[in-house]
Formats: structure tokens, C-alpha cells, sequence
């Protein structure tokens, strides 16, 4: 898709204003829109070439851009400006990228629902009534209701991975370092990862070749070479090891997403894939959501305070800087994000440091080594990305957050962010008129294997461009 409407240079104007329109046109059903940017400027000033050349796209609010809106999903940003872009803006601005959106998401990426940004929840294009996922929602569902091709994201849990498994799309978390983070507002630094949507695996090896390479203002990304994804792209399964995540698969209570997909393990073994069932320590199993927890929010504590209604963002009266601070604090932040607030700030009081935030960081190291230990021997390890569909908006189900199927099942993907591995979401079937995705995660840097087994999923699938139609 991407490379065909790069070539197609004529059709540039007029595919970028049809999906600004598209945007806006669904925006009453999906709410998956902070900031609707015009293509005009931009498409008076397309590169002669590139890869993405007049191809529309959509950044997770969360991603610096020049002059435009960058909220965050959060009402203290709600009129923040940047004075400058992240990297990634710079590097899909000269591919030819357009961008027509800032995509909805969980409040400062603190969420799995999206649900918590301050202009309201995001709907998924397969049933309005769902939620997207989050915390990269808004560009999921851009993506799935075919606005566009490509839309960044975030993750730092699952933030790209779940809402690709709930809309029916390729959701990509590349190694930790592949593409800057240099100019993206953040969550926890040790755990965020840039990453993107697409609707084919060919179009997500065009966008990481795009998106991927050092940056000198990011201490953090990688000099290694990024090579052609797409030209190197082989899905022949013969002699590829895949272990199965059993700790997973048997925490998922719903019977038709393990046939779903036992049935694709099945057909990945008759095209000659060595498909192993590997079981993982179980307490470490268990250990990733509390572990996950500690961290992150200790490290948003630390990352956020400067929100406080005197540098930058919306300030509340006071009577003095004190009173400002905590007013606007108070009234910026939703209640999701105040809590994780104090539970990170318990965890770096000095007193706690050693018992909660140093423990969880020597268990994020027993976790890494049994992944690592793992993929030694298999050259990916495969599960179901959610255990359901999309759950609806209205739902109040009680859900124990201590069982296996919630603390297992439905958080297992912190791992490929704890060990900063490739990992990547991709469609495997339907429940409902809904999708249902699967996970692989591969060794470090090592995304041509994790792309070639997408490709052979896809195969298998046929999920090639799929996307809903919203009505």
C-alpha cells in the first residue's frame, strides 16, 4: 500500500485530503482525533522523492510537532504548543509523509484502554460500543478504519501491541534504540519504545526502514545499520523454531481465542515450522505486572514533575507558586494518573527505594534472563495478545486482578519492553465481528526474523489490509 501510493505522485493531493475529510467524517463515531492537521502546507512542500511521498499518517498526541498541538492526551498540555519536532516528524517529513492527525491516547500514555484522554474515549471502528486499546488507540483506529496506512504510536507495556490485536491491524515495537525517542513527551524511560500501525507486514518494514537510525540528540538510539526490511522479507517457515508461551495459553479462560489459535500454530507446522509449547517460570509470570508497575510509575513520577503549571501547560490561580502548583496539578491530571502519582512517589521516597523500586529492578533482570535463556534455543516465543476481543466501553465487569488470566494473559507483553526485544502484534482471527491478534517477540535487533514470521502469518491468514468499514 505504501509503496504503491509513494509512485503514484499525481495522486498525492487528493489521497491526503481524502483521508483528512475521512478523518473528520468519522470523528463523531470513533472520537480517535485530538488535533486534525491540514495537509495543505505540507503537500505544497513534498520532497521529490521518498518513500513515504505523499502517503497520510497520523502521530500518537504524544509526539512533538512544531507549531501544532501536543496535548498528550492530558488536560495540563491541553495548550501546549512545541516549539520544535521529534525526530521521527523530521524523518517522515522528509520521506514524503503527511501528516492529517494527532490520534487520541491514554492520558500521558498511562493506560490500556484509552479511555482516560481528557476529550473522551476512543471507539473501535470494528464496534463503536468497544474501547481501542490503549494506550495508542486513537492511531490504531485511524489505521483500522482505513483513514490511513501508517500512524506512530508508543509502548511502554503494550501501548501499541493490544490495541493492534483489538482493531485488526500489525502493531510494531521494535528493539530499544531502532527508532529516537528524542522529542516524545515520555512515560517511563527505561521501558518506552517508539513504534507504529500498519495494515501489511511489507508496509511495516518500509516504515521502520523510514523511522529507524541513531540520533545524536537521543543517547539511547542505535548506530547499528538499518537494512531493506521489505527486499529481505522470506516467509518460508522450514527450520524456524517457535515456542509457544504455555504460561499464557492456559491463563486465557476464552475457549475459541486458544482454538483460534492453536488452529494457526497447526497450520505454522504444516508449512514446517518446529513448534515447541516452552512454560516459563510461573512466579516470574506473575511477577511482570507488579514488576511493571513499580517501575513505570516510579519513573513517570520523576519524568512529570516538571508538569506543574509554571514552565509550561495549563495554570491554575493560586495564591501563591505553591498554591499554583498544586491547583493546577490537581485539576490537569484525571484521577487514573493522581493515583500512579502517589504510587510512584512512595516508591523513590528514600526509605522505599531499596525494598520496591531496587526489588523490581532485580526481578525485571530474573524476567529478562528466562526470555533471553528462552531464545537462545527458538527463534521467536508466540502467544495470543489478549485473551478476547475488545471489551466494551460500558462494561463494568469486575475483573480479579490477582487471577492468572488478568495478571498473565493480559500482561504478559511487558516482557519485550523489560527486555527492549522486537515484538510485534499481527491479526489471527475473529470473535464476534472482532478481531482477535497474536504476539511474537524475537531476540534483539533481530526484526527481519520477527517481519519474515508476520509474513507467514499473514500468509496463513490472509489478512492482508484488513480494515473495518464504519458505519
Amino acid at each position: 500500500m505504501i509503496r504503491e501510493m509513494a509512485k503514484d505522485k499525481a495522486g498525492a493531493e487528493k489521497r491526503c485530503n481524502e483521508a483528512y475529510e475521512k478523518a473528520q467524517k468519522l470523528q463523531p463515531v470513533l472520537n480517535d482525533v485530538i488535533t486534525f492537521v491540514d495537509p495543505a502546507d505540507q503537500l505544497a512542500h513534498l520532497p521529490e522523492d521518498g518513500l513515504m511521498r505523499g502517503v497520510p499518517i497520523a502521530l500518537k498526541d504524544n509526539v512533538n510537532t512544531k507549531g501544532i498541538r501536543t496535548t498528550a492526551g492530558s488536560r495540563i498540555l491541553s495548550n501546549y504548543v512545541p516549539i520544535y519536532n521529534a525526530t521521527i516528524v523530521d524523518k517522515l517529513n522528509a520521506a514524503g509523509a503527511v501528516t492529517i492527525a494527532k490520534a487520541s491516547m491514554d492520558e500521558l500514555a498511562m493506560g490500556g484502554t484509552n479511555l482516560t484522554c481528557f476529550t473522551g474515549p476512543a471507539h473501535n471502528p470494528w464496534d463503536p460500543r468497544r474501547m481501542t486499546g490503549g494506550s495508542s488507540g486513537g492511531s490504531a483506529a485511524l489505521v483500522a478504519s482505513n483513514v490511513v496506512p501508517m500512524a506512530i504510536g508508543s509502548d511502554t507495556g503494550d501501548s501499541i501491541r493490544k490495541p493492534a490485536a483489538y482493531n485488526g491491524i500489525v502493531g510494531v515495537k521494535p528493539t530499544y534504540g531502532r527508532i529516537s525517542r528524542y522529542g516524545i513527551i515520555p512515560y517511563a524511560s527505561s521501558l518506552d519504545h517508539v513504534g507504529y500501525f500498519t495494515r501489511s507486514i511489507e508496509d511495516a518494514c518500509i516504515s521502520l526502514q523510514v523511522l529507524a537510525g541513531r540520533d545524536e540528540r537521543d543517547m539511547t538510539s542505535s548506530d547499528r545499520p538499518v537494512p531493506d526490511y521489505s527486499k529481505l522479507l522470506n516467509s518460508d517457515l522450514h527450520g524456524r523454531k517457535i515456542a509457544i508461551m504455555g504460561n499464557v495459553v492456559e491463563s486465557i479462560a476464552n475457549k475459541h481465542t486458544v482454538g483460534v489459535f492453536n488452529d494457526l500454530m497447526d497450520k505454522m507446522k504444516a508449512k514446517g515450522a518446529q513448534v515447541d509449547v516452552y512454560h516459563f517460570d510461573d512466579a516470574l509470570m506473575k511477577a511482570i505486572l507488579p514488576t511493571y508497575f513499580i517501575i513505570a510509575n516510579c519513573e513517570a513520577t520523576s519524568n512529570h514533575s516538571n508538569l506543574d503549571g509554571i514552565r509550561f501547560g495549563v495554570r491554575e490561580d493560586g495564591a501563591d507558586m505553591k498554591e499554583i502548583m498544586t491547583n493546577s496539578r490537581t485539576k490537569g491530571f484525571g484521577p487514573l494518573i493522581r493515583r500512579r502519582f502517589v504510587i510512584g512517589s512512595y516508591g523513590l521516597f528514600e526509605e522505599n527505594q531499596e525494598r520496591l523500586f531496587r526489588k523490581a529492578q532485580k526481578v525485571r533482570r530474573l524476567i529478562v534472563n528466562a526470555l533471553h535463556d528462552c531464545l537462545k534455543e527458538y527463534d521467536c516465543v508466540i502467544a495470543p495478545a489478549s485473551g478476547d476481543i475488545a471489551p466494551l466501553i460500558d462494561e463494568s465487569k469486575d475483573q480479579d486482578q490477582l487471577s492468572d488470566t488478568y495478571m498473565v494473559a493480559e500482561n504478559y507483553m511487558a516482557i519485550a519492553n523489560f527486555s527492549g526485544y522486537p515484538s510485534m502484534t499481527v491479526p489471527m482471527g475473529f470473535e464476534d465481528g472482532c478481531p482477535l491478534g497474536v504476539n511474537l517477540t524475537c531476540r534483539a535487533w533481530d526484526e527481519e526474523t520477527m517481519f519474515d514470521l508476520g509474513k507467514a502469518i499473514e500468509e496463513i491468514t490472509g489478512y492482508y489490509d484488513l480494515h473495518a468499514e464504519v458505519k
